[in-house]
């Protein structure tokens, strides 16, 4: 999390960082659904108190998978949300079950994967998201769930975190 903030924030894009509950007590097993979203929902009323400005909201993993269903139930209206590594589905059962609330979202959404994520299968992240209302993915070549990438057979030069910076700073420029 610590390299996607300073990575976004290279692109001047301010982030907000907080635990979910189970993070905060030490626990290993995640957070419920209603409770994890009742946590972003508080951070972003928090983030509205604070800022001005358009706000997009996201996370990576388990927390863009609850910040998108807190935003299919309307808890939050942001102008956009980011998704790093979006868990489609767990490793090696790939499922389209975690994306059945993606289209009750109106709100424009950026998806960042790495091409070697074992919980999002490419053809099924692709598919899912050519069906969503302005959606975006963009690969991370040879990039892992957390970002890790083959640097042998990796041909951008670019670093996977100012790649993501990058393309997140574009997709904010043309959503504000």
């Amino acid at each position: 999390m610590e390299a996607i903030a300073q990575a976004f924030a290279k692109q001047k894009v301010a982030s907000m960082r907080f635990n979910f509950p189970f993070m905060q007590s030490g626990q290993r097993r995640v957070d419920r659904p209603d409770v994890a979203m009742a946590a972003i929902a508080a951070a972003y009323e928090y983030a509205e108190q604070e800022c001005s400005g358009p706000l997009f909201a996201g996370g990576h993993s388990f927390g863009g998978r609850m910040t998108s269903l807190a935003a299919a139930e309307g808890l939050l209206s942001p102008a956009g949300l980011i998704f790093c590594s979006f868990p489609l589905h767990p490793p090696g059962k790939p499922s389209l079950k975690r994306a059945q609330h993606l289209p009750l979202i109106g709100a424009p959404m950026l998806f960042l994967s790495g091409t070697r994520d074992d919980l999002a299968d490419q053809s099924l992240l692709s598919g899912v998201i050519s069906g969503l209302y302005d959606a975006q993915l963009h690969w991370l070549e040879t990039g892992n769930h957390a970002y890790v990438v083959l640097k042998r057979t990796r041909t951008n030069p670019i670093d996977v975190f100012t790649e993501m910076g990058r393309v997140v700073r574009t997709f904010i420029d043309g959503h504000r």
